[in-house]
């Protein structure tokens, strides 16, 4: 399972990267500033959720049940979440509008939280 997390862990802090270059170099050009700002916010979340992932495959106090549910949460969460805003931010390069999809941002915060809620819950229920 920790493989699994791992690997998943350093895809999404790969893929950041890489798309926090792109938007840096490629996306300066053609997106205003906030677009641009609101580009790298989803660079961010993605990145500070990719490293949430790689600490929870170095975590040894969670049942493997526990995190598959907060491995399972935490990846809807970026795709959601981070994967939206990235469509947001560039819906002026496009024909098709993703405002439409402008609700799955929310979701995906909402996902993310409660990753994080069981993480934080599953360390409140254990015994010092």
């Amino acid at each position: 399972m920790d493989r699994k997390i791992f690997s998943t862990a350093a895809f999404f802090g790969m893929t950041a990267i890489i798309l926090g270059a792109f938007g840096a170099h490629a996306l300066k050009k053609v997106l205003t500033l906030d677009q641009l700002a609101t580009f790298e916010t989803g660079v961010k979340y993605q990145m500070y959720h990719a490293l949430f992932l790689l600490f929870l495959g170095l975590n040894n106090h969670l049942t493997s049940k526990t995190k598959k549910t907060i491995v399972f949460l935490t990846i809807l969460g970026i795709i959601f979440f981070s994967g939206s805003i990235y469509l947001l931010a560039t819906n002026s390069l496009t024909s098709f509008d993703f405002k439409v999809i402008g609700i799955v941002t929310p979701i995906g915060g909402l996902l993310l939280i409660v990753a994080w809620s069981i993480f934080m819950i599953q360390f409140l229920k254990k015994k010092a």
